[in-house]
């Protein structure tokens, strides 16, 4: 497990730059090392902004190599703009010359599973077992090149909420969530021991509204109440801040 390492930029924009420049780094290396990269991307307004970013050079990253995952996603219907899938096809994805190796989906609640949540989580543990084997929830190896994850105001990460039962759910890679703070209630997510098999595990957090939860996961040792002091890389542990939110 990596120590954090904090990395400031005055401001949103330049902060979405500054994680597009080194995540085409990260993502080149891995494919020129194994031939494929494995990375978990994230909603929210950061992590559009990030995208967005990374728009403004499509060609320069290796897409013909690269699966991309979700580290949680709202169990809604398929297309529906509040869905982080929808999001990163505005933002991106749709625009793309040359299609990723792999675009892995969450469940939609009007899709295979039904409108059954715990199912949803179930298709995509298995399709992570498949792609990793048992060594994604052993820790064995990093299965993921870089996982990327926002923050909320109460430190939430994914959809791993404060005190709620999925921040002590280590025995799954995914897990069920059906009665999330804000809304939709249900989501389906990736858990910590999932999250932290990374090589390199990212919280983007921009906005004097995250600063107070910048502070309070910085200062804690406790996931369950504080879920993204629970993050961490096997190589590397990146908190990239806007001044705002860095105080």
């Amino acid at each position: 497990m990596s120590d954090v390492e904090r990395r400031v930029r005055p401001d949103k924009a330049t902060l979405a730059d500054a994680v597009a420049e080194r995540f085409l780094a990260v993502v080149t290396e891995a494919v020129e090392k194994r031939g494929v990269a494995h990375v978990v991307l994230t909603g929210g307004s950061m992590g559009t902004a990030f995208l967005e970013a990374l728009g403004r050079s499509p060609n320069e990253v290796p897409w013909a190599s690269l699966h991309l995952w979700w580290g949680d996603e709202r169990f809604l219907p398929e297309g529906d703009g509040e869905r982080n899938v929808t999001q990163a096809r505005d933002a991106l994805l749709d625009n793309l010359a040359v299609a990723p190796a792999g675009i892995h989906v969450m469940a939609a609640s009007d899709g295979a599973a039904a409108g059954d949540v715990a199912a949803g989580a179930s298709a995509y543990a298995a399709e992570l077992s498949e792609a990793f084997g048992d060594a994604l929830v052993q820790g064995e190896v990093p299965a993921f090149d870089v996982v990327m994850l926002g923050m909320g105001p109460d430190t939430h990460v994914a959809s791993l909420f404060p005190g709620h039962e999925q921040t002590r759910a280590d025995a799954v890679s995914v897990a069920a969530v059906t009665n999330s703070p804000k809304p939709p209630p249900e989501r389906i997510t990736m858990t910590f021991p999932t999250l932290n098999s990374a090589r390199e595990v990212w919280l983007m957090v921009a906005g004097e509204d995250k600063r107070d939860a910048v502070r309070a996961a910085s200062g804690s040792d406790d996931r369950v109440a504080h879920p993204a002091c629970g993050v961490h890389g096997q190589v590397a542990t990146v908190w990239w801040l806007d001044e705002a939110a860095a105080g």
